[in-house]
């Protein structure tokens, strides 16, 4: 699987994959425009929507309403000594539907666990970064 990175201007840098555009951006605080979420803000949104998409098939599957279905994921952070702040916990609260069966609500948890982006987060890839110049 390869990605595309391009710059298409300003701060502002898009991911390439499978025909798809994801557009990033910087905030105005940095002097960007805000267009698009952050690539950080789309990292942290990675794990609730694929926590979600676990969820919300656990559901589907099982024939139960997900109408007031919900995920909330609240991220804490630490300062260290030299001042760098730190992700240090994701937490995710699953909001059931009313009259959501008992009998699942440990089994929705350990579904919500089985989010590919959090498995990776426990084990994570090895990187490489490398150079090439155009047009040699």
């Amino acid at each position: 699987m390869e990605m595309k990175i391009t710059f298409p201007g300003g701060k502002k840098v898009n991911a390439e994959l499978n025909g798809h555009t994801i557009a990033t951006d910087q905030p105005v605080s940095s002097g960007c425009d805000n267009s698009a979420p952050t690539p950080f803000e789309y990292f942290l949104a990675s794990v609730g929507t694929c926590a979600g998409i676990y969820v919300l098939t656990f559901c589907q599957e099982r024939q139960i309403d997900t109408n007031g279905l919900e995920l909330n994921q609240r991220m804490e952070f630490t300062v260290s000594s030299d001042g760098k702040k730190s992700l240090s916990k994701v937490a995710l609260d699953i909001t059931l539907p009313a009259g959501f069966p008992e009998k699942y609500r440990n089994a929705i948890v350990k579904t919500a666990s089985l989010c590919t982006v959090k498995k990776v987060l426990m084990n994570p890839p090895e990187f490489e970064i490398t150079t090439a110049v155009t047009g040699v």
